[in-house]
């Protein structure tokens, strides 16, 4: 399983929600930060800018028409046609809205934008392997290596458009798809920046093609040796390229990873934890109980019915 596919379908999208805004200028619309969610946004229409809380991270955005951000970790944003036109709580505007149509701003004769946004909750497991993501992950339109993202944007935009039976469904999953593809950018990007993090280092040729064999083949007794090997590398020059590109040494992001796949496997499915134990590599179900326990702090068991209990709790 390739490393992106693995935290992708541990994401599991749970809830989704959207709403078209119509806007005049002069007109600004503020949110509320919220935790647990990846925000989204396609400028469908005109320009605006996107602003953050602390503009020490992240400066203003100016977004054309046909750029798309995401905002994995839920954090507040502002959307202007101008910096410092007056802004309106988000949760006023879609309380006031029409069939999922917010109208904002000011007379007729003004510029005029169309923006589609929304967010959707996802597993926080899941969620939780994405945290080397940036606080924005904005999406020019006009750079070659995005051009894929045009067929979802014109599908997400007709079905905002004119919706019908199932539109709901159909844009959370066009959203996710945004998202997947917006990594995938920004991934490709952090190769040329020479950037670090087992993201960037998924472009990383030698450690990269490592980093897929180690995921598809997870249960294997790897050693530093035996992957050196399969990237071609020496032991000491893979060890240190390895820890230069990922961050961490292999053997510890192979069992960060075996743990990650295990929570996943408790918390979504019944298999025995024999059954886990085998897939993640460990050869009994007591040396799982006890690396798990090492890495999370409570057993699987325990683990499992935690999971459980919040999910019952939450539904």
């Amino acid at each position: 399983m390739d490393p992106l596919d693995e935290v992708f379908a541990a994401m599991r999208v749970e809830q989704a929600l959207h709403a078209r805004l119509e806007a005049t200028a002069p007109w600004g619309l503020h949110t509320r930060r919220i935790d647990g969610t990846t925000r989204f946004g396609l400028m469908l229409r005109g320009r605006a800018w996107l602003s953050m809380g602390d503009a020490a991270l992240v400066q203003p955005v100016r977004l054309e028409q046909g750029d798309c951000f995401f905002i994995p970790r839920g954090a507040a944003y502002t959307l202007q046609d101008d910096i410092g036109s007056p802004t309106i709580n988000c949760v006023d505007a879609v309380r006031n809205s029409v069939d999922g149509v917010v109208v904002i701003g000011g007379k007729d004769e003004g510029e005029q934008a169309t923006v589609l946004s929304g967010w959707f909750h996802v597993d926080p497991h899941g969620a939780g392997a994405l945290s080397e993501l940036p606080p924005l992950l904005h999406v020019r339109m006009d750079d070659a290596r995005t051009r894929m993202l045009q067929s979802s944007l014109q599908l997400l935009a007709l079905e905002t458009t004119r919706p019908g039976l199932g539109s709901g469904l159909i844009v959370s999953r066009l959203a996710d798809i945004l998202f997947v593809q917006a990594v995938r950018a920004h991934v490709q990007s952090l190769a040329a920046d020479g950037a670090t993090g087992w993201l960037a280092a998924l472009a990383d040729h030698k450690i990269g093609a490592t980093l897929r064999l180690m995921h598809r083949e997870l249960a294997a007794g790897w050693t530093v040796e035996s992957l050196a090997v399969a990237a071609g590398m020496s032991r000491s020059a893979f060890a240190q390229r390895f820890r230069d590109k990922v961050g961490r040494p292999p053997l510890d992001y192979l069992a960060h990873w075996r743990m990650f796949r295990a929570q996943g496997m408790l918390r979504h499915s019944e298999q025995a934890l024999a059954a886990i134990a085998a897939v993640v590599g460990y050869d009994s179900e007591a040396a799982f109980n006890k690396a798990f326990k090492r890495r999370t702090g409570v057993s699987p068991g325990l683990y499992r019915r935690q999971a459980k209990q919040t999910a019952a709790e939450a539904s």
